[in-house]
């Protein structure tokens, strides 16, 4: 038991890692980031009682409604959800990079716990393909909607709105093109594995920009500050 949970976790602490040490200019506190973690863990029981109750209930009888669209939506609308009610204007959300890390968050509590769920009815055989795929997707997404929720918290206040609605469409997009892709039968693989190297791509990129735009945030709050 323990090594399993010891594997099903590792994935999304190390992705986690990876991203907080990407931020060289401030150190976000770490009991905030832990409670928007929380916050990601926790949403995972609603979300998978949801979609049971809709399976039980042949809301839908399309194999794609439920496994696209519908679960894309819920998941991608609750973590946005979330992060705009609890997140987004509180006092340490203080930079745009800040988006970024309570992204991935929040996006890692959700994955990690689905993760555990996962591995624990299905073995250990399934780890590395699980922490490849829906780990890392699920980082990704979320830093995708940290980037625009933090464009839209430190932009000028008439773009801030659609900006907002940015944050959850772009990793709603990604995400239904990623679970559209896992219903191509036989040759998914074969289409996921560019896909999926184009996310860490549009990730990295998200990232770098990000930590640009704090950098000049941090350069015009000094300027700011020093202005006699």
């Amino acid at each position: 038991m323990i090594i399993l949970l010891s594997v099903a976790i590792a994935p999304g602490l190390a992705l986690f890692s990876y991203f907080y040490l990407r931020n060289q200019i401030s150190s976000e506190p770490t009991r905030t980031l832990f409670h928007t973690f929380i916050y990601g863990a926790i949403l995972t029981f609603p979300i998978l009682f949801i979609q049971h109750v809709f399976e039980v209930e042949h809301i839908f009888s399309s194999q794609f409604v439920i496994n696209v669209l519908f679960t894309s939506s819920i998941e991608e609308f609750f973590k946005w959800l979330i992060l705009v009610m609890a997140i987004y204007q509180h006092v340490e959300f203080d930079d745009p990079y800040d988006g970024i890390l309570y992204g991935a968050s929040v996006s890692l509590g959700f994955a990690t716990v689905e993760n555990i769920l996962y591995l624990l009815t299905y073995g250990l055989d399934t780890a590395f393909l699980r922490a490849l795929l829906p780990v890392s997707s699920h980082a990704i997404f979320g830093v995708v909607m940290g980037y625009y929720l933090g464009r839209a918290k430190f932009a000028l206040s008439g773009s801030s709105k659609p900006l907002l609605f940015v944050a959850l469409l772009a990793p709603l997009c990604l995400h239904l093109m990623y679970n559209g892709i896992l219903m191509i039968e036989k040759i998914s693989l074969y289409v996921m594995i560019p896909f999926m190297l184009f996310l860490w791509w549009l990730c990295l990129t998200k990232v770098k920009k990000a930590h640009l735009m704090t950098m000049q945030h941090f350069h015009n709050k000094e300027k700011i500050h020093n202005f006699p």
